[in-house]
């Protein structure tokens, strides 16, 4: 099935916004998603290298930002 990474790249960046959290004043979110949609958010700038043994990856300033107003729009009543 063919389908729209952009919109998947967006889904996905709001839903990790879900799972964000604080750590030693670093922005984390668990990174239980697609790995083709996290390297393109990290080739985007949204998020770091999400490739290691962490099992969370870290936010870029523009990337924290994103996903609040993904979130939002995507998920806000």
């Amino acid at each position: 099935m063919e389908y729209d990474t952009e919109k998947v790249d967006e889904a996905v960046l709001a839903l990790l916004h879900l799972s964000r959290f604080e750590n030693q004043g670093v922005s984390r979110a668990w990174k239980g998603h697609d790995w083709d949609a996290l390297n393109r958010l990290f080739d985007k700038g949204m998020i770091h290298d999400p490739v290691g043994k962490a099992k969370s990856v870290v936010f870029s300033d523009e990337g924290k930002e994103k996903a609040a107003e993904l979130f939002r729009q995507l998920f806000g009543k």
